[in-house]
């Protein structure tokens, strides 16, 4: 499954590579891609084992918005 994941607080490059490296240690996450023009991120996982609301509190732990 893929989903969109708006993120807010993202100001530079690191601040995109701390998110990607969030998303992608979740279990089950297959692929990210995080637009920091778009303030967003692209994720791929595995629907049986990762939930939005799993993908969007490992964006928070990291200390940005997600929605």
């Amino acid at each position: 499954m893929r989903t969109i994941i708006k993120v807010t607080g993202m100001s530079c490059a690191g601040c995109r590579a701390s998110v990607e490296n969030a998303l992608r240690r979740v279990a089950g996450v297959s692929a990210v891609s995080v637009s920091l023009e778009k303030g967003e991120a692209a994720v791929e996982f595995d629907e049986g084992k990762v939930s939005a609301e799993r993908l969007k509190a490992a964006v928070e732990k990291a200390g940005y918005k997600a929605s």
